[in-house]
């Protein structure tokens, strides 16, 4: 099996892995949820990028996909797996990145899982990150969870910030 690792592809890893002197990668979106608190959850995290072979070949396009694979700790103890797919174009620093994962641990003492979607992308340089919680996709004491996800990159360094609601349901 060969992987193709394109540019583009390195860069929007770059981007998941290190942001460079900001530091900081911000996903900004409001949890929503119906008249619920919205609790706060921080803590640290370690990745793990894998290359996969992309299904097709795309005539030379800067396309990539990789594995994820993470280990959170702090508020939010567990792990989570995942896809990751990247898309870049002829104009340097200009990328953008989709990605889904499983997360399966205990978030402020509540066992359970729920999903989290990714979307990406760098204009120019220019960042913007959106994670947020797939309604409908928490279980056990999780299930009625929704709330979204800043992620930070300091010296090599990743950590969480998470805005949350649970709203059990009837």
């Amino acid at each position: 099996m060969t992987y193709r690792f394109h540019h583009t592809s390195a860069l929007m890893a770059g981007i998941l892995l290190s942001v460079g002197s900001r530091g900081w990668l911000v996903a900004q979106t409001r949890a929503t949820a119906k008249e619920a608190s919205v609790t706060h959850a921080s803590g640290t995290f370690e990745v793990k990028l894998v290359p996969q072979a992309t299904a097709h070949d795309y005539l030379g396009a800067p396309l990539g996909r990789f594995s994820i694979d993470k280990q959170f700790q702090g508020d939010l103890v567990g792990t989570s797996k995942g896809e990751l797919l990247t898309g870049g174009t002829a104009v340097k620093n200009s990328a953008g990145y989709v990605a889904i994962e499983r997360v399966s641990g205990t978030l402020h003492g509540k066992t359970g899982t729920f999903i989290l979607q990714h979307s990406g992308t760098m204009n120019r340089g220019a960042q913007s990150l959106t994670i947020s919680v797939v309604p409908d996709s928490g279980t056990g004491e999780l299930a009625g969870i929704s709330g979204t996800m800043t992620i930070a990159i300091a010296d090599g360094k990743h950590s969480y910030d998470f805005e949350y609601t649970i709203v059990p349901r009837s």
